[in-house]
């Protein structure tokens, strides 16, 4: 038996306490192909007025986020790398240049590949062998159409309002993961408000990590599934929910806080397990 301020604990307990706590932190593939970045559980603020208040403080916060210290040199040092650049395949070997890149195009989450990255966005989207789309993330093919390296070279990307569009949206994107610090969830929330209106079908959804991740979290469906076949994936989401419904504002809306409530519980629970796991492992020594 173990004593923990003042509790006993069976060492069973001890062990499925240390079992649950590895299966929370998750698999790296899923962690990958759901964005997850990790979860919080303390000091978490109401979901829906978070929400709110996000939203009519974004322009204002995004613009304090810009002026800080790391952000700003952040991309001073892209604007700088981008302006004289000669080339695509050689800009892109610079890690400054990528963070920004991707980090604004929301990508952030592939830049520990960058070999892959570069192939990717270097690659001709017209061309239907290309890496590009042969990718299943669709973010990869909106973004090479987007600046289209491989027939374009920089001409769209060194664009002084593209640039600037870049630097805010880099700048958004560290306000918003500021917000999960305290809100689980609230920087998913705010993008898929955004663009649910835009979903037209389940692969869509798969493709896409933000959307996965809201949709596949509000409805039940375990992470895991992700190791199922692609029918079978579409198939978990089909039936249970008619995607066409997402054309309604107000189902999106009512979606958009089942999610974050969702989101809430998972991370207190992850952090409640968390601690007692911490708590037991600490105490390994106190056996009475």
């Amino acid at each position: 038996m173990i004593q923990i301020l003042g509790f006993t604990i069976n060492a069973s307990l001890l062990s499925l306490l240390q079992t649950i706590e590895g299966s929370s932190s998750g698999d790296p593939v899923l962690n990958a192909l759901y964005g997850i970045n990790g979860t919080t559980g303390a000091g978490q603020k109401n979901p829906i007025p978070a929400l709110t208040a996000a939203e009519q403080n974004q322009t204002k916060e995004i613009a304090t986020t810009a002026h800080q210290p790391q952000i700003a040199r952040d991309i001073a040092a892209f604007n700088s790398a981008v302006a004289a650049a000669k080339d695509p395949a050689t800009l892109l070997k610079n890690p400054a240049v990528m963070k920004v890149l991707l980090t604004a195009n929301g990508l952030g989450d592939q830049l520990a590949y960058p070999a892959l990255v570069s192939k990717a966005l270097l690659s001709n989207v017209n061309d239907p062998t290309s890496l590009v789309n042969q990718l299943a993330d669709t973010r990869w093919k909106t973004v090479v159409q987007t600046y289209d390296f491989a027939n374009r070279g920089l001409s769209v990307l060194q664009n002084p309002k593209v640039v600037s569009t870049l630097g805010n949206a880099y700048a958004e994107v560290a306000w918003r993961q500021s917000l999960d610090t305290t809100t689980p969830g609230l920087s998913n929330a705010l993008s898929f408000r955004q663009s649910a209106g835009s979903i037209t079908s389940v692969d869509q959804i798969l493709g896409d990590p933000t959307l996965r991740t809201v949709i596949t979290t509000t409805l039940g469906i375990p992470q895991q599934i992700a190791f199922q076949s692609l029918s079978t994936q579409e198939q978990a989401i089909r039936s249970q929910i008619d995607i066409t419904k997402f054309k309604d504002p107000k189902f999106v809306e009512n979606f958009t806080q089942r999610y974050l409530i969702a989101a809430g519980a998972a991370s207190t629970t992850n952090s409640t397990v968390s601690t007692l796991s911490t708590l037991a492992i600490q105490a390994q020594g106190l056996v009475v």
